[in-house]
């Protein structure tokens, strides 16, 4: 196994360096975790970032497969893809922007209570259906990986990649939801809704003016 792993250590750490790179960059995933700790508590960031996770799984299983290739180059079943993923997108940005304005000043300070399900379901889509993610499996298991790299060595590269996705969701869903930094955004939370929702929206037009890999 030691030497599995020397002999593929430059595609580890190339994976792994790409992983963390795209875990941390701003995107649909980032947005709605953020909106969902302040708004719905640390419990709720959680579970989404654990819905994103098992998301990432699928992306995984299917590189892994082999359907990354198939994807690469079919430009209709991309293109089916992109879409789906920009019409979730702005039907969630629509949602935030209509949000009407809590009838009292306190419910302002406080959290909605979404179940632990709800939470990890809003995650699992809107990882799924995003296309950031499913070009970023695109490149790792058509550019980075080789055809020749063993199953073992490939399905550690999915849990290196879902780990990283994990850590840094969870970490913005503890960080956001901490006593000590929720009160001040818990009295922006309209204001949030609406930059949510006008970011969402505008990564949902970008994804239909992309064009197809």
């Amino acid at each position: 196994m030691e030497l599995l792993i020397s002999t593929y250590m430059a595609e580890i750490i190339a994976v792994s360096t790409i992983a963390i790179f795209m875990a941390i960059l701003p995107g649909a995933d980032f947005v709605l975790v953020t909106r969902t700790s302040i708004y719905n508590g640390r419990l709720a960031g959680l579970y989404m970032s654990l819905g994103m996770c098992l998301s990432v799984c699928i992306h995984a299983s299917y590189s892994i497969a082999g359907l990354a290739v198939i994807i690469a180059n079919s430009a209709w079943l991309f293109s089916t893809i992109k879409y789906l993923g920009a019409a979730y997108l702005i039907y969630i940005a629509w949602q935030l922007l209509t949000t009407p304005e809590p009838l009292h000043n306190d419910e302002k300070n406080q959290t909605a209570d979404i179940s632990p399900f709800i939470a990890l379901r809003l995650g699992f889509t809107c990882n799924i259906l995003n296309p950031k993610t499913s070009i970023f499996f695109l490149s790792i298991f058509t550019q980075v990986v080789s055809v020749d790299t063993p199953l073992i060595i490939q399905i550690s590269y999915g849990l290196i990649i879902m780990l990283a996705h994990f850590i840094w969701y969870s970490g913005v869903a503890l960080l956001l939801s901490h006593p000590s930094i929720l009160p001040r955004f818990n009295r922006q939370k309209q204001k949030i809704d609406k930059i949510a929702g006008v970011i969402l929206m505008l990564i949902a037009i970008k994804l239909t003016l992309m064009s197809a890999i």
